[in-house]
């Protein structure tokens, strides 16, 4: 009986410890390709060390791919935020109305990002598309939403916050729901008007719940590929070419694995670096918020 109390540590632990070769290994071989130059017309590489890391820095279009994930990644993560928080205050309220719209809220986390893209694709069509044949009334039936670079930018970022703001807004709800009452009890006791309250107790209180689900959405939307390429394939040009399909280009379609694997690992190190500043940042904000519940 002893020996089996002694060996359980070391069984619980098995589960995890597969689990974490199973991701070091790919991604050590990963690393370890990068310093070959394996393509499909040359199957027997030689070694070039960093040199397709020197590649990918100097090239055009990694600076390109770069500039466009940003301001996907930023401009996605900031408009489910504002929008995550906006529908989490309105269904705070418990209403019936507020409990109905909650459960039809996480429709859009149910279908797959790439099937909503599809969807959104065929909604978008200049000619024939229903989002057009609703706007013709107004005089805007002929928007050519995913045929010029800013629109089809705007147009993937729309249908990433079509999906993902419900994410937002379920947090965010949580968040809400689980601050403590006696802050907000004392505010109105005192008069405070609920532009003061929001401000000075909820947003500051909240904020550690919000930003949980920036860190989510932000490395997320870093790395996005699926629904920009059922959207767009990163067209029109490049205009919506992001990191992680300029990589799949580079590897797949042009069969430069080495070339291609060096997009994923530069990839890798950026969505990294931004999570340890979101996450050391976090934990400033979790102290200032208890330091407004005390």
């Amino acid at each position: 009986m002893g020996w089996r109390i002694t060996l359980r540590p070391y069984v619980l632990i098995v589960p995890a410890l597969l689990l974490t070769c199973g991701i070091l290994y790919p991604f050590g071989l990963g690393l370890y390709y990068t310093l070959f130059d394996f393509s499909a017309s040359k199957p027997q590489p030689d070694m070039v060390r960093f040199e397709n890391y020197r590649a990918v820095f100097t090239q055009e279009a990694f600076w390109n791919s770069a500039w466009v994930t940003v301001l996907y990644a930023v401009g996605a993560a900031l408009a489910e935020t504002v929008l995550g928080v906006a529908v989490a205050l309105l269904l705070h309220r418990s209403t019936l109305i507020g409990r109905v719209l909650e459960k039809i809220l996480i429709l859009p986390l149910m279908i797959a990002p790439v099937i909503a893209a599809i969807i959104w694709k065929l909604m978008l069509q200049p000619s024939v598309g229903v989002v057009n044949h609703l706007l013709r009334p107004f005089g805007l039936g002929g928007v050519q939403w995913t045929d010029t670079p800013t629109g089809a930018l705007l147009s993937s970022i729309a249908v990433d916050v079509w999906v993902y703001t419900p994410f937002v807004a379920i947090l965010a709800l949580a968040g809400l729901r689980s601050l403590p009452t006696s802050p907000f009890e004392a505010a109105a006791v005192d008069g405070a008007g609920w532009w003061y309250t929001f401000r000075r107790l909820t947003l500051p209180m909240l904020w550690p719940y919000v930003l949980v689900a920036v860190i989510f959405r932000f490395m997320d939307s870093l790395k996005v590929f699926d629904i920009i390429y059922a959207l767009t394939e990163g067209g029109p040009g490049d205009s919506t070419v992001v990191l992680q399909i300029r990589a799949y280009l580079e590897a797949i379609r042009f069969q430069r694995y080495s070339f291609g694997i060096s997009y994923t690992i530069v990839l890798w190190a950026v969505v990294y670096l931004a999570a340890m500043v979101l996450v050391k940042h976090l934990g400033k904000i979790q102290r200032k918020a208890a330091e407004v519940t005390t």
